[in-house]
């Protein structure tokens, strides 16, 4: 009898299965150029803890200049060889989105407005090389980078060199160095490199420097993997990699890839350094910034931004 009432009960959970429609909502994905709405009480949040979370966003406006030139020299710009090399933009009104489940339930400021999003474009790159690692482009991100990048051809060179110049290397070599040749792609990504060298005129050195300037120029080399540094010099040299890697500029390779499959806007930019421009397959190319640490970077509104997921 309990073989039968149990075969009995299987058959009723079965039948009433089969007789139901599968109710789970399907997830909402705002289409291009259009992001729906809906007020907190439609989707069960709590109107005036939202409007506290607003203001103290409102309230909490870095305290930095607008300018963001300004802000720049009262900061970086004090390091050595901190001069501007790249283009800046004066911050906006403090600006923000909430975003849940898919819809927008509170903006406030600029949301359209393009501000430079500075140290966020690591995010992009880092996008852009798993790219390469899925197209095939990198084989492994455990293999070393030295043998992907080519000796790189500096745009913009006299033709006549100068004197002072005869016997130095023409070509930019940037993993040719004993503790460079050893240097992954796993190693450039999670910032623990210790690549050395100098480029767009920036020394690694240079960004963030020690403390105690008698180690600038003397201080050993970590192993690669060995020792985590947030280094903008260096990032760089991966966006430049990355750059030989893909024969185009990476603003291409992150539109195409990227931005156009999840709708994003056209007003984006992803700029360079003024003097970061290479020759790639007969052609000006210029090797975008990886952090905007002396200007460039990412140009980008908030709605791209939460699109990209970005945004909490």
């Amino acid at each position: 009898m309990r073989i039968v009432a149990t075969g009995l009960i299987f058959w009723a959970l079965a039948i009433s299965s089969f007789g139901q429609k599968n109710t789970t909502p399907t997830p909402y994905f705002p289409p291009a150029h259009t992001w729906a709405q809906k007020t907190p009480l439609e989707l069960g949040l709590n109107p005036s803890k939202l409007a506290e979370a607003i203001a103290f966003a409102k309230a909490s406006e870095s305290k930095n200049p607008r300018s963001m030139e300004q802000s720049h020299y009262q900061t970086f710009g004090k390091e050595p060889y901190g001069f501007a090399i790249g283009p800046f933009n004066d911050r906006g009104d403090q600006t923000g989105l909430i975003v849940y489940k898919g819809y927008i339930v509170a903006q406030w400021g600029e949301p359209n407005r393009c501000d430079i999003t500075h140290s966020v474009t690591k995010s992009f790159l880092s996008t852009v090389v798993g790219l390469a690692v899925d197209k095939g482009l990198i084989r492994s991100v455990n293999d070393t980078v030295a043998g992907y990048v080519p000796p790189i051809e500096l745009y913009g060179q006299p033709v006549q060199r100068p004197a002072e110049e005869f016997g130095k290397p023409e070509l930019l070599n940037l993993f040719d160095t004993p503790h460079n040749r050893r240097i992954t792609w796993d190693h450039m990504l999670r910032q623990t490199s210790d690549w050395e060298g100098t480029l767009w005129g920036k020394p690694d050195w240079a960004d963030r420097p020690d403390a105690d300037a008698s180690k600038w120029l003397t201080r050993p080399r970590n192993a690669p993997g060995a020792v985590y540094e947030y280094n903008d010099v260096r990032v760089n040299a991966l966006a430049l990699a990355a750059t030989s890697v893909w024969r185009k500029p990476l603003p291409q390779v992150l539109k195409e890839k990227i931005m156009d499959e999840i709708g994003a806007s056209n007003t984006w930019r992803w700029t360079g350094y003024r003097n970061a421009w290479i020759v790639l397959d007969g052609q000006p190319v210029q090797s975008v910034s990886g952090g905007g640490h002396w200007g460039g970077g990412m140009f980008i509104n908030a709605y791209d931004m939460a699109r990209f997921g970005l945004l909490g």
